[in-house]
């Protein structure tokens, strides 16, 4: 009788579980052509809340490719992804809702305001906690192209579905209204799914759901779909390929990864390692199939894996997919279990996957390098980049954000964050922070808190809090200092050695903590480059004495294993019987900072122009990849035109401001030397204080600068040129400048005060560029100078402002040919001043000038310009010119053509010489060139 009660129980509880879960009922019949989905749904929603709900909400992401307006489309422009805007009506995707009912009712429902994607559903009647309603929904859903987030339909036809039907939004108290930005996970709470599918016969479906029946009958496939507990119901239709479907253990995994031509006993090795790693690591997988496909990887690649040519193997046979799988298996595996909110807690989620990763490759892949076997290859073994392991990726990466003083912390809000910090560094820096821990406290206590973290929330909604007190439960030490200061700001690490005493049996040291946090740091004792001593030293508010066992120790180390993610760790060395606390080393081209060592790098450095040619020499200097806050660059070269020695140097200090709007302050000198007509050379040399202002939400692409200068130049006296201005000047610069520039709309101003012996001038840049919804460009630029007074001879328009190719007497524009009046070099033109492209009369104005310069395209890179200004000299009469033609612009402000058709000249077209007309723009500088494709990224 006992056992028969148990039993009745325990059947009791598993119905009472399948009718407290949500229920999700689909009847879909997809129209190839049309590509459109339609949809018959029946949603059972629960109320597990203890508040009485009025309404309930709804995503709708399928809905974010609606227009040019949604969330999804704005973060596109922010990042300056054009395929979205530039893509056709038929390409983009929406849903129609036809209608919502309460059994016979139909109900009200809406959009919020911003949130096109979110539905709100008026009820009829109050929901109570523990009760629950039934709602029925005909609508359809219009499957945008692959091409903007992976998802959707691709260009072969094939159906890569992602949150493709209306699903609940989580309820804690408060609505969790995540609109579709591409950055990650929905938020809903787990349902009982239960999908019919009509789609043409020749699909095949793929899917971690129960397939329940999957036959043809005619032209059409008919399709079911069931799953417990699911939180997501990616789907692939395919009529050109059909993904593996892999027995590992007794789990199924379906995947259409590239195996790179893997045997097939070697890829189940490689599957049953990872799940058995994983399953040791958390626990048992909640579901039978995972999905794991090249859509989901690319998202979320391995980065540096991704950027490598097919035809370059420098891994062992199944790295490469063994790492994509496990990365990817690894988000499956949380993500479908793990319910952590993906916007404000996607750290814990981010620490576990990465942390996961490191063990990983630690245990089945130990000493594995970086660069793989490339590292043995002579000359690229030499640089210390060949040293690194394949692990010390992450804090590199991670430490790139944090030098550039643009790292974010761990628990902001996902959308905050800028696509580095989405995709790269914070994850990495969670993951550091996991080993971090371990390291400080012992890798057991850490690992069992995962475990037991992923046991109790499995198929729950989990919180940060909870892990946070498991942590704090299984730690034998004070960890605040890990959620406090790690986890809740941008704090950066960095301690130094400042003093050492030397006992006879033990050594007294002075650490210095530089930032204001609360976190410990490893202590070193090294012999023979071996550790001989280890402690952790707590409680650094400013400063900390500790003694330490000598050992025969040569140096002591802070950080010795970089283990934790410390912004500088070049001053964590001091010696206790070498000379030096760090050696100086000498590298031949640039490499990744060795913080062991004093580092020198020697790079051979080419420039040109017309009159010294091309000019080759070495640039020494100490900057590495990652960002310095001191810096020097010496730079001599040959010209082989001039047959002399020109170049450049540079020295300067930043300092780099935390949680303000004022990011950096640079002082610093520079100068260089190169001809400015044939046999005749300038030097320059220029003290200068910078300061760069950014807003505290770094996704708000305003910017300002201020440039405090003054440039003194001697130039050679031209023999030839009887009128030429004083050789030698010096002008004190002040350059205020603002950008707030998208995708849409890039709006700049910048204001120019000069100061010299014979003048002083003013000067206003505006410029305006609008992307319409039409894809119809229009950009204007306002220019206005005046002089506010001048003893400046009237012969000579050297200091002039100029209507179309300034003089350049600050020596700041990239001139090839600076002095030429005639022929090709002429012909280049800067962005500056004017801003004409005809060379009409009179060319420069010693008293005021106002332009106008405008443009819009005609047909995708070819715009139509036209210039109008008004010319004003001293003792003549003002005059108005203008300019018309087509510009050509292949890379905008980089590389573009101009082609004068009309202006005061008359038919430029039509006039003998036209291809001396033809004007230029070409920029050589390959790190211009870089931050036009890195901008997204920061």
């Amino acid at each position: 009788m006992k056992t028969f009660f148990v039993f009745f129980f325990c059947c009791f509880l598993n119905i009472y579980a399948v009718i407290a879960q949500h229920q999700i009922l689909i009847n879909a019949k997809l129209n190839k052509e049309e590509r459109i989905i339609y949809i018959k749904q029946q949603l059972t929603y629960v109320n597990k809340s203890n508040e009485p709900l009025k309404e309930l909400y709804l995503n709708d992401w399928a809905n974010a490719f609606k227009n040019k307006n949604t969330p999804l489309a704005q973060r596109f422009g922010e990042e300056y992804i054009r395929k979205f805007h530039f893509s056709k009506p038929e390409e983009k995707g929406f849903t129609s809702i036809n209608q919502i009912k309460q059994g016979k009712n139909q109900l009200a429902w809406i959009r919020p305001q911003n949130h096109p994607d979110i539905v709100r559903v008026r009820l009829s009647k109050t929901l109570a906690p523990g009760e629950k309603v039934h709602l029925t929904f005909d609508y359809s859903v219009k499957v945008p192209s692959d091409k903007f987030t992976r998802f959707g339909v691709s260009g072969e036809g094939n159906y890569k579905l992602k949150f493709w039907y209306l699903t609940p939004a989580v309820f804690d108290g408060a609505w969790k209204l995540y609109s579709h930005k591409d950055i990650g996970e929905q938020y809903t709470p787990p349902a009982n799914l239960d999908i019919q599918l009509d789609v043409p016969a020749e699909f095949y479906p793929s899917t971690a759901l129960d397939i329940f029946h999957n036959y043809a009958a005619g032209n059409r496939r008919h399709i079911r779909l069931t799953g417990e507990n699911r939180v997501e119901s990616e789907l692939l239709l395919t009529q050109t390929y059909q993904p593996e479907i892999l027995e590992v253990g007794m789990h199924q995994l379906v995947t259409n990864l590239n195996d790179d031509g893997l045997q097939p006993e070697i890829k189940d090795l490689i599957l049953t390692r990872i799940l058995d790693f994983l399953q040791e690591r958390l626990g048992e997988y909640p579901h039978q199939k995972l999905l794991i496909t090249k859509e989901e990887y690319l998202k979320n690649p391995v980065y540096g894996l991704n950027q490598l040519p097919d035809f370059i193997r420098p891994f062992p046979d199944g790295f490469h997919y063994d790492i994509q799988q496990l990365k990817t298996i690894i988000n499956n595996f949380l993500n479908n279990s793990l319910l952590l909110d993906p916007r404000q807690e996607q750290w814990v989620h981010d620490a576990i996957a990465i942390s996961l990763m490191i063990d990983y490759v630690d245990r089945y892949y130990p000493k594995m390098k970086l660069v793989g076997s490339l590292s043995k290859i002579i000359g690229l073994r030499w640089f210390h980049a060949a040293d690194l392991e394949f692990n010390d990726q992450y804090q590199f990466l991670y430490m790139n954000m944090a030098r550039l003083n643009i790292d974010q912390p761990l628990g902001s809000n996902k959308d905050s964050l800028l696509k580095f910090n989405v995709n790269i560094a914070n994850p990495y820096k969670a993951g550091l922070g996991i080993k971090y821990l371990e390291d400080y406290l012992g890798s057991e206590a850490v690992k069992k808190s995962i475990s037991e973290f992923y046991s109790e929330n499995k198929l729950k909604l989990g919180t940060e809090k909870e892990f946070a007190a498991i942590l704090q439960k299984n730690a034998n030490k004070n960890i605040d200092w890990f959620f406090n200061d790690y986890v809740k700001t941008s704090k950066k690490i960095d301690f130094k050695i400042t003093k050492l005493k030397k006992r006879k049996d033990s050594l007294q040291v002075t650490i210095k903590n530089k930032r204001n946090n609360n976190m410990p740091v490893s202590l070193y004792g090294i012999k023979d480059d071996k550790i001989v001593y280890k402690t952790w030293v707590d409680s650094i508010d400013k400063e900390k004495q500790i003694t330490i066992p000598k050992n025969d120790a040569e140096r002591i180390a802070l950080n010795y294993e970089q283990i934790i993610p410390e912004y500088n760790q070049r001053n964590n060395f001091r010696g206790v019987s070498k000379l030096f606390n760090k050696p100086i080393q000498f590298r031949l081209l640039e490499d990744i900072e060795d913080p062991k060592y004093a580092q020198i790098f020697f790079t051979p450095e080419f420039d040109y122009n017309l009159y010294d040619g091309i000019a080759i020499g070495p640039k020494m200097y100490n900057t590495t990849f990652l960002a310095k806050d001191f810096s020097f660059k010496i730079s001599p070269k040959y010209g082989f035109n001039s047959n002399t020695v020109v170049g450049s140097a540079n020295i300067d200090y930043t300092w780099r401001y935390h949680n303000r709007d004022l990011r950096t302050i640079r002082l610093g000198i520079g100068g260089n030397r190169f001809s400015y007509a044939y046999d005749l050379f300038y030097h320059r040399y220029t003290p200068y204080l910078n300061f760069v202002f950014r807003p505290q939400n770094l996704r708000n692409n305003e910017r300002q600068s201020l440039s405090i200068r003054n440039i003194n130049v001697n130039r050679d006296k031209n023999p030839f040129d009887q009128n030429q201005t004083a050789p030698n000047y010096n002008v004190f610069n002040v350059r205020y400048g603002f950008s707030n520039s998208y995708l849409v709309d890039h709006t700049s101003a910048v204001i120019d005060y000069q100061l010299a012996e014979n003048f002083s001038k003013v000067s206003l840049t505006l410029q305006y560029r609008k992307l319409f919804k039409n894809n119809r460009q229009i950009n204007l630029r306002f220019y206005g100078g005046t002089f506010i007074y001048s003893d400046l001879p009237k012969n000579s328009n050297y200091f002039s402002f100029a209507l179309d190719r300034p003089t350049d007497y600050l020596f700041d524009y990239n001139y090839y040919g600076r002095s030429e009046g005639d022929g090709l070099f002429s012909q280049q033109i800067i962005m500056a001043e004017g801003g004409f492209k005809s060379q009409v009369m009179p060319e420069y104005a010693n008293q005021w000038i106002t332009t106008v310069n405008a443009s819009t395209n005609i047909w995708k890179w070819i715009f139509a310009y036209g210039d109008a200004g008004i010319v004003k000299n001293s003792g003549e009469n003002s005059k108005f010119l203008y300019d018309s033609g087509i510009r050509v612009a292949l890379v905008e402000d980089y590389f573009e053509v101009f082609f004068p058709v009309y202006s005061n000249l008359g038919w430029e077209i039509a006039q003998p010489n036209y291809d001396q007309k033809i004007r230029f723009i070409v920029s050589l500088d390959i790190n211009t060139l870089i931050r036009l494709f890195t901008r997204r990224w920061y």
